[in-house]
């Protein structure tokens, strides 16, 4: 496993106020399969878009220049779960991202942020480091190595499993990273899924979450 890197570049924290922890608690708790194939002409209301930069263009969700301004979806997550879905980028870039166990409505001010959940990138700092981060993409503690790179119009498959304290992350069937975490983001503040994005075009589809 490679070593973490020092930060990249400076970052500011994420936009939220004290009373938006567990604000979200209110929301259905995803208690049997729940899918979304994006068949349709707009987000809809099961989905909290942090900026305009979201849309649906022929059954596939799309972004770019999202710049951590994530799509939180308006569904509690399960304590344990597994979230599935198809990710493709348009770059050479890669940079696939996504948000797991997170606020539900935080994002950006302006660049990279401090954030409520793991966070989970594939091909990230120009397709050099897979990551699972705990709230913080740069720190020390997160989960990183060098290999696979994204290639750009390849469609992966992403699953994501959390049972317990562990979080074990896969693609197209293969092993990429794991985590053990002794005190496991979950309740207010931690309960919610995003796909994230920073620059370069991404697509996904097919998302699957089964509560375990």
């Amino acid at each position: 496993m490679a070593a973490a890197i020092a930060p990249l570049a400076l970052w500011t924290a994420c936009v939220k106020s004290p009373s938006s922890v567990g604000a979200g608690s209110s929301l259905p708790l995803i208690t049997q399969r729940f899918e979304d194939n994006f068949d349709r002409p707009a987000l809809g209301d099961s989905w909290n878009a942090t900026n305009n930069r979201w849309t649906i263009r022929d059954g596939v969700l799309r972004v770019s220049e999202g710049y951590n301004h994530p799509l939180w979806l308006k569904r509690r997550l399960p304590r344990d779960a597994r979230i599935e879905f198809d990710a493709w980028s348009d770059s050479q870039e890669g940079d696939i991202k996504c948000e797991v166990y997170g606020d539900g409505r935080s994002f950006a001010r302006e660049a990279s942020y401090t954030a409520t959940s793991y966070v989970l990138i594939f091909g990230g700092w120009s397709n050099r480091f897979n990551v699972i981060a705990r709230m913080d993409e740069h720190a020390a503690d997160r989960r990183v190595r060098n290999e696979p790179h994204v290639e750009p119009g390849r469609h992966y498959h992403w699953t994501i499993v959390r049972r317990g304290n562990r979080l074990e992350w896969s693609i197209d069937g293969q092993p990429m990273l794991e985590m053990d975490d002794s005190a496991p983001l979950y309740g207010p503040g931690h309960e919610f899924f995003a796909f994230n994005n920073w620059r370069v075009g991404l697509n996904f589809d097919n998302l699957v979450i089964t509560p375990l």
